[in-house]
């Protein structure tokens, strides 16, 4: 199969519409590519990453750029995707989307960009649509550019836990910082502070009309247990809710304890992601 980019031409400002139509289909599982075509278009530059497609947007969809998302398309469409990926050398750090597009992806690319550094082919997919269930935690709160200095151990702490890698490798963490008083300004992070010192943090990564992608979950280890977790996961929740959006994360299926505690506040299984983590 030859990977056309309808009609051998980049996806432009006239295909906008049906991408629209595409992202609005699947709002919770596109969130991450809807908030960023939302805010800036189809234009490559401003988007962060190429939109990709086989013949049709309706029928076959994917994302290249720091992350390769996968958003519609069958398995010989993930396999032209692939075909695609390898002819370039990869910019992506992660593939990550719905388990059956991203696996199907893998199978084919492995052999060229492997061994992944992890495979998390098992990930729920969680959506929260009434009032959480636990009580929002009344001292977590949005994190201000003042917050950066205190916030930032708490931050790169969850990231290493996360990805694995340290996110100040490379440039010393000015580009992690960045990104993190990016989402600050937009105020989408939220801790609370106890004495100084960060005890629960979340972000909302992804901000879309209709969705709010909750990221970053982290309670420092030694107050872990005392429910910190589920209060402060309830509040970001809540204000998730109160922009107009509906809440969801996804998790690794392995994590049972976090997995409880995002059910006893409301979220529900909405589908399965996997994340590919490559070098």
């Amino acid at each position: 199969m030859v990977l056309k980019l309808l009609g051998d031409r980049p996806l432009g400002a006239r295909d906008a519409p049906v991408v629209e139509h595409v992202l609005s289909s699947d709002p919770v599982a596109m969130c991450m590519v809807a908030a960023r075509f939302e805010s800036h278009g189809i234009n490559p530059r401003l988007l962060g990453g190429e939109l990709w497609t086989v013949d049709d947007p309706t029928s076959s969809l994917c994302f290249s750029g720091a992350n390769l998302i996968p958003l519609v398309g069958s398995t010989d469409s993930m396999e032209a995707f692939a075909d695609r990926a390898a002819a370039a050398p990869r910019v992506c750090s992660s593939i990550v989307g719905r388990a059956e597009m991203v696996l199907a992806f893998w199978d084919r690319i492995g052999a060229c960009w492997g061994p992944a550094r992890e495979v998390r082919d098992s990930q729920p997919l969680m959506a929260l649509t009434d009032a959480p269930a636990v009580a929002p935690d009344p001292l977590v709160r949005l994190v201000t550019l003042d917050d950066l200095d205190a916030y930032l151990p708490a931050a790169i702490d969850m990231f290493i836990g996360e990805v694995g890698v340290d996110p100040c490798a490379g440039d010393g963490g000015r580009s992690y910082r960045r990104r993190l008083a990016s989402l600050i300004t937009a105020q989408r992070v939220f801790a609370r502070f106890d004495r100084g010192e960060v005890v629960f943090k979340a972000e909302i990564g992804s901000l879309s009309r209709r969705v709010g992608q909750i990221q970053g979950v982290w309670v420092a280890p030694h107050r872990r247990g005392e429910g910190l977790g589920a209060a402060g996961t309830a509040a970001v929740a809540a204000a998730v809710m109160a922009f107009g959006r509906t809440p969801s994360l996804y998790v690794n299926s392995f994590n049972l304890p976090a997995r409880e505690v995002y059910r006893q506040i409301g979220f529900r299984e909405v589908g399965t992601f996997a994340t590919i983590l490559v070098d």
